[in-house]
């Protein structure tokens, strides 16, 4: 098969497009015949990328965790998929990724791919939906009349974040350059406030939860404009618990888990047209370098998605 590769650890100037062996199976595996698969950028500077769940090395690698395409072969204890049905799903962070003509998935990690998207808008879905997903419902507990600030909310995970946090009935407060002001509002930011020209903390006070995909000096000045016992959820940096609990509140640094019946319920509320995917670009599978390059330039809107098949 065809597969986008790199042979030693290194950044988007390493990949290759090349022809590669076919998955190998394991227990409980699904083999997809892929469609398309979302990168995010900065994936090639996880370990997890170049190396098993024991730290061993496991190049020549193949990136990107989202997925959408046809089922090509399923385990004989699967029930719920069968040979050519349209899934989509994430990937584990630990084993070759989706942008490759095939790519071995735990079948219990895919679910239908949504009817009303084609597979470059669903293999979009996966990492971001998921991630905003648990980050405002499990983490902090998000519910209708809860006031929310989102820092980063034009990117992959900051536009599902607005949208589900909007669908959930909270108030919707999105940090971004002031160029994706009109395009969050219309997903459902109640304010945008240009990270460039206001400081948050000197209009913002006593929200219930913070949603954090950037890190650093962000995080830092977030812990101020939380109410007592609100919540912080990072998914960009650590959240010590010494600073939680100096500022009374939760906090929680996550990495998002697969889960097949979170995919189906983003599903159902993608086909009834209440969210929907972001896509920045689409590149070819062969550009795959030149994909990572755009996406590392920063400021996306949404995400990148490489075709694999026509």
């Amino acid at each position: 098969m065809k597969a986008v590769r790199s042979h030693f650890r290194g950044g988007s100037e390493t990949l290759l497009f090349e022809d590669a062996p076919s998955p190998r199976l394991r227990k409980g595996d699904a083999l997809v015949k892929v469609h398309a698969a979302a990168i995010t950028p900065t994936e090639l500077t996880w370990n997890s990328t170049w190396t098993d769940t024991q730290g061993r090395d496991r190049c020549p690698i193949v990136p990107s965790f989202e997925v959408s395409g046809l089922v090509d072969k399923v385990p004989s204890d699967e029930t719920a998929l069968k040979r050519g049905d349209p899934v989509y799903g994430l990937l584990d962070f630990w084993r070759d990724g989706a942008a490759a003509e095939f790519v071995a998935v735990r079948a219990t990690n895919l679910a239908p791919k949504p009817a009303s998207l084609d597979h470059i808008q669903s293999s979009a879905v996966p990492l971001s939906g998921l991630t905003a997903w648990q980050a405002l419902f499990d983490h902090a507990r998000l519910s209708k009349g809860n006031r929310v600030l989102i820092h980063g909310a034009a990117g992959g995970v900051g536009s599902f974040a607005v949208q589900l946090a909007h669908w959930r009935g909270a108030k919707v407060i999105a940090t971004a350059s002031e160029r994706h002001a009109a395009f969050l509002k219309e997903l459902g930011a109640d304010t945008v406030l240009d990270y460039a020209s206001v400081r948050f903390e000197d209009v913002v006070q006593g929200v219930d939860a913070v949603l954090d995909t950037v890190g650093g000096g962000t995080l830092e000045r977030s812990w101020g404009v939380v109410r007592r016992d609100g919540v912080i959820v990072t998914i960009a940096d650590d959240a010590p618990e010494d600073k939680a609990a100096k500022y009374g509140v939760r906090a929680a640094s996550i990495l998002v888990q697969p889960n097949r019946d979170q995919l189906i319920q983003i599903g159902k509320l993608l086909d009834a047209g209440t969210i929907r995917p972001i896509v920045q670009a689409v590149f070819p599978l062969s550009d795959a370098r030149e994909a990572f390059a755009r996406g590392l330039g920063g400021h996306n809107r949404g995400k990148i998605v490489l075709r694999v098949m026509n």
